[in-house]
């Protein structure tokens, strides 16, 4: 019994070791998944404040206008701004810029010609903090065929995240946005400026 226990032991050991390199990426995931909604928990309470006490400083002004201004020109965008969900994983996908939100600089990312312009622009805390980032794609089979595949990313990731994500279409020029897992598309721009001041309260500055 003492040899069949030694040898039983051993083969969890290597069972045990076995899964945790088949299935490190998605362990990986789920732990860092655990870190987000607890150091959420532990943000709540000062980020309840933050809303209560003071504005957000969001440049919903650049945003908008950055917008329109692709929307003229046919340039395709998607812009994700955060909310309590880090976006880690999305982040180390792109590249970092860490840079202040101004229109000439989101147009200048999106342009077709900047190598950066294929992906999402990351916005957290007022800051564009990283571009050509990779978001994950919806795979609901009733997601409308004739939307591309920026509207496709936007939809993955507001199915995973509490992310809010604006499309600009390459093809019509128009807007949409993804949030709490649904698609509001053909939205103008004062729509979509009434909507962002909704959900991120804020001072916006006016474009220059």
């Amino acid at each position: 019994m003492r040899m069949l226990n030694e040898i039983l032991g051993q083969f969890i050991s290597v069972g045990v070791i076995a899964l945790i390199i088949v299935f490190q990426q998605e362990i990986r995931s789920f732990l860092l998944m655990l870190g987000k909604l607890s150091f959420g928990r532990r943000r709540a309470g000062a980020s309840l404040f933050r809303k209560l006490g003071s504005a957000s400083t969001l440049n919903i002004d650049a945003i908008i206008s950055s917008c329109v201004n692709m929307s003229e020109t046919l340039t395709g965008a998607l812009i994700v701004i955060t909310r309590e969900n880090e976006l880690i994983e999305v982040l180390e996908s792109g590249e970092k810029i860490d840079a202040i939100i101004s229109s000439p600089l989101i147009e200048s990312v999106f342009y077709k010609n900047n190598p950066l312009h294929d992906g999402a622009m990351i916005v957290s805390n007022n800051k564009i903090v990283s571009a050509r980032c990779v978001l994950p794609v919806t795979k609901d089979p009733h997601f409308p065929a004739d939307y591309g595949l920026r509207h496709r990313a936007a939809m993955g990731l507001s199915e995973r995240t509490d992310a809010f994500t604006i499309i600009v279409s390459e093809q019509t020029g128009r807007f949409a946005y993804t949030d709490k897992g649904e698609l509001k598309t053909k939205v103008s721009a004062a729509e979509l400026k009434e909507k962002l001041e909704k959900e991120f309260i804020s001072i916006s500055t006016k474009p220059e």
